[in-house]
């Protein structure tokens, strides 16, 4: 049996729509509603998150071992190295400049819809917003750390930085947080339950030191 052009291409096509439809639908399955959560979630909207900010595995060449973070700040994006040249892909929203962290660090605790307090110097860049938590606020819904936080150390000190959850998803891929790492909250879910204490984490300023 032969195949004339015409229809080759029309195969073709058909199998580029299924692929995206597939995709699409993986996306859709990802960020699902969360209903077992102790603060249930709706399914995310992914109409205000860009596909290339979506969780993914990808192809990733790297000679950081498996089980490694790595935040590549001026893309965007966290890895986390699944080995034989692959990760998941992750969008993130990263600090503005001058607050964000660099090298290399661990981590030394995660919290599961974590409280959160502003830190000295937050307090001191925007006391009308930030003095009135000075005594913590609780996890939750409106919580800036969002569904779950991972606390980055270094020679056993806190570094101050988090990769966390976020109430601004559209925030995702931006350069505007006071430091940390955010993520939308079904990613963060997902990284948090990869990860444990002393998991290496890698905070890269220039992507082609990647």
């Amino acid at each position: 049996m032969t195949m004339t052009r015409r229809g080759l291409l029309t195969g073709l096509s058909l199998v580029f729509l299924a692929g995206c439809s597939t995709t699409a639908s993986q996306h859709q399955a990802l960020y699902g509603p969360k209903p077992d959560e102790k603060h249930p979630m709706k399914a995310a909207d992914l109409t205000k998150i860009k596909p290339e900010l979506r969780r993914t595995e990808v192809a990733y060449p790297t000679t950081h071992p498996a089980g490694t973070i790595v935040v590549d700040t001026p893309s965007r994006r966290l890895y986390y190295v699944l080995g034989d040249g692959r990760a998941l892909r992750y969008g993130v929203g990263v600090g503005r400049q001058g607050l964000a962290l660099q090298g290399n660090a661990y981590v030394g605790r995660k919290a599961e819809w974590p409280s959160w307090t502003p830190t000295a110097n937050m307090i001191r860049r925007d006391p009308a917003r930030n003095l009135k938590y000075a005594g913590g606020m609780p996890g939750g819904p409106n919580n800036p750390l969002g569904a779950r936080a991972i606390y980055l150390y270094r020679n056993g000190n806190d570094t101050m930085f988090r990769i966390h959850g976020t109430n601004q998803p559209w925030s995702i891929g931006q350069a505007m947080s006071s430091g940390c790492i955010r993520m939308m909250n079904h990613d963060v879910i997902d990284l948090y339950d990869r990860v444990n204490s002393g998991t290496r984490v890698v905070v890269v300023q220039d992507s082609a030191r990647v």
